[in-house]
C-alpha cells in the first residue's frame, strides 16, 4: 500500500504535532526533576519552598492571604498553585530571616518580586497600580529577582 496524497500529508502533520507535543510536556517535566533534586545541603528547591511555607503558616493572617491570591490572580489557573507555592515559600523565607511577628503587606510584595523572573514584574507592576499601592520603595528589588 503506497502512501500519497492527502493521507501522506495528514500522517505526516499528526507525526509533527505529536513530537512538539511530546517536547514540550518533556521540557517540562524535566524543568519540575531538576528542581527535584538534592543540592549540597541535602535538600532540593521544591523541598525548601515546603519547609519555609509550612515553618510560616502561623504568620499568615487571612488578609496576607488574600493579598497573596489577589496578587497570583493574574496568573493562569493551570500554573496558579506552583506560583502561589514558590512565592508563598520566599515570603516564609523572608518573614522567619526577619523574625516577623506577621507576615505584612511589604513581605509579600518582597516575595514576590524576589520569587519570580524579570519577565513576570509587568503583571504584579499593574496589579499594584490597580490596587493603588505605590511600588516605589521596591523598585531596587526588580534588579535582583532571579532570571
Amino acid at each position: 500500500m503506497l502512501l500519497d496524497g492527502w493521507f501522506l500529508w495528514f500522517i505526516l502533520f499528526w507525526v509533527v504535532v505529536l513530537i512538539s507535543l511530546f517536547a514540550i510536556g518533556g521540557y517540562f517535566m524535566f524543568r519540575k526533576f531538576l528542581k527535584r533534586l538534592p543540592k549540597e545541603d541535602g535538600r532540593s528547591t521544591l523541598d525548601w519552598e515546603e519547609y519555609y511555607v509550612n515553618k510560616s503558616l502561623h504568620l499568615w493572617t487571612p488578609e496576607s492571604k488574600e493579598m497573596l491570591n489577589e496578587l497570583v490572580s493574574p496568573v493562569p489557573e493551570l500554573f496558579r498553585p506552583v506560583a502561589k507555592q514558590k512565592i508563598a515559600g520566599r515570603i516564609g523565607q523572608l518573614a522567619l530571616h526577619e523574625k516577623a511577628k506577621r507576615i505584612e503587606l511589604d513581605h509579600i510584595i518582597r516575595g514576590y518580586i524576589l520569587a519570580t523572573p524579570k519577565r513576570d514584574h509587568k503583571f504584579l507592576k499593574k496589579k499594584l497600580e490597580q490596587m493603588q499601592i505605590d511600588d516605589t520603595p521596591y523598585r531596587d528589588l526588580y534588579q535582583f529577582s532571579r532570571d
